[in-house]
């Protein structure tokens, strides 16, 4: 078990939004998005702040696809803060960019966090709006404004923004708990590199929320 002093503690719903679930067949579904929202309630008992972020993509980009050829191609031009090709997702105003069933209502986080707005820049982690990790989204200064110590993430996808997210917190300092029941990923073997990678940084992942104690 892994015990947590509530008062210094943070959870992180990394990008829980309905464009990631069989909710929107026609975006990014990952299997079983949509079936996290217990575990991320869960998580959040820990914590004395909850957080979320949020993809908000405008309707028009050099990373949208075309085709379903192109998914997953470099996206051709000078765009220093693009890398690979991704279809239409979670884009202002529409079904897919509301969070997934269960959770608060956007108002009743702490903190809500938009990344991705501009069509020449695709973020994956939720700390930084740029890949070079130079423009801040304001997540890791608000939570060492309230001197937090510790913050457990979940979110979609593991493989993606979840990783992401939680290299960025490791390398701000922060101890960081990924609670993999409230994860799900894009595929098992970038899922498996990632829990390495989010391991190797000095992360630690358990298997659900039942893992930790106060």
């Amino acid at each position: 078990m892994i015990k947590v002093n509530k008062s210094n503690t943070a959870s992180f719903d990394v990008d829980p939004q309905r464009g990631f679930t069989p909710l929107c067949p026609n975006e990014l579904p990952i299997r079983e998005g949509e079936q996290i929202s217990d575990q991320l309630n869960a998580q959040a008992q820990f914590a004395a702040y909850r957080l979320v972020s949020k993809d908000c993509h405008p309707a028009e980009a050099p990373w949208i696809a075309d085709s379903t050829d192109e998914i997953m191609k470099p996206v051709a031009g000078d765009y220093p803060n693009l890398d690979i090709k991704w279809p239409a997702h979670c884009v202002v105003g529409t079904e897919g960019n509301q969070l997934i069933p269960g959770l608060p209502d956007e108002a009743d986080y702490d903190l809500l966090i938009t990344k991705g707005t501009d069509p020449l820049k695709h973020p994956y982690g939720a700390c930084y709006q740029d890949l070079g990790e130079s423009e801040s989204t304001g997540a890791i200064e608000w939570l060492h404004q309230r001197q937090i110590k510790v913050v457990i993430v979940g979110g979609l996808a593991t493989d993606y923004c979840v990783k992401t997210t939680v290299l960025q917190l490791c390398r701000a300092g922060f101890k960081v708990i990924v609670n993999l029941g409230a994860c799900r990923g894009v595929a098992s073997d970038t899922t498996k590199t990632a829990c390495a990678a989010m391991s190797a940084a000095g992360a630690e992942l358990i298997q659900n929320s039942g893992k930790m104690e106060l």
